[in-house]
This record gives C-alpha cells, structure tokens and sequence, in this order.
C-alpha cells in the first residue's frame, strides 16, 4: 500500500462488492444480522457520498480496508453513516483518512455540519477528530449504546 492511501467511490460491480461485504463483515454478520442488512435506501439517494479504500488498486478481486458513507440530511447538514475498518487494518490510521475524505466531499458540496451516530466504542475515535458527544441516541440490535455527536466544518 502506498503511503498516502487513496479514498474513492467503488466504480466497479467488484469494487461495490468489496465495499458492502467490509460494511456486513464489521458492521452486521458479528451480530447475526442477515446479508443485505448493511445496505439502506439511502445507499442510491443523489448527493449520497461513498467513501471506498482498498488494499491493492490492481487486483482482479478488491479488498476493501476501510469504507464510511455520507448522506445529506437536510439544510447544509449531512450524516456520517457505516464506517468500517477492516479488522487486520484496525488502529492504522485508515479511518481517520476515510473521514477526512468524507469531510473535504463535504465541504466541496456546501455542508457544514456533520452528525453521526457513533457505537460506544468508537467515541474517543470521533473526538479525537473534533466531534462532540451531544447525548446517547440508539441501542442498536438491543445491545450496540450509540451516541449522537456533531461536528461544524
């Protein structure tokens, strides 16, 4: 992998593929959820943002690292919705550049506000970005405590 790694929409029916398998893998399979479960309408609404990094741009068969989405909410607001860090890439960085990326896409489409819904676990990864805590929001398949948080661009 390089040294700066590169974030970018999936293109490709493989690349898309790459995408929503690291979204379940992390996000739904640990919690028995069904396949499609990591997939919302929200995936195909125009002004949604897909952020994809993979491990090797030159394969026949992507792996995706790490991949967050972006959706726009309302008046200059968007959401950040699943982000997910391959397990063997945890802790590397590689979640901070998918964010920065969504931020600067972002910005370039006139947002500035971004809300999110972080898992317990992952509150002092938003923080350390600049996100505040605003107040516990969801309980997520009855035992994931999510907490609201905002950031202003």
């Amino acid at each position: 992998m390089s040294s700066v790694p590169t974030v970018r929409p999936p293109r490709t029916p493989a690349e898309w593929a790459a995408y929503y398998h690291l979204r379940y893998a992390v996000l739904r399979q640990p919690w028995q959820q069904p396949p499609g479960s990591e997939r919302v309408p929200a995936d195909d609404e125009p002004g949604t943002i897909h952020a994809l990094l993979l491990a090797n741009e030159a394969t026949e068969t992507p792996v995706a690292l790490a991949v967050g989405m972006l959706q726009p909410t309302g008046d200059r607001q968007g959401q950040v919705r699943f982000m997910a860090v391959a397990p063997e890439a945890a802790g590397t960085g590689l979640g901070r550049v998918v964010v920065a990326y969504l931020e600067a896409q972002a910005r370039a489409a006139g947002i500035t506000e971004i809300v999110l819904h972080s898992r317990e676990a992952a509150v002092r990864f938003y923080e350390k970005l600049g996100y505040a805590v605003v107040e516990p929001s969801h309980l997520l398949f009855g035992e994931i405590q999510h907490f609201l948080m905002r950031k202003q661009l």
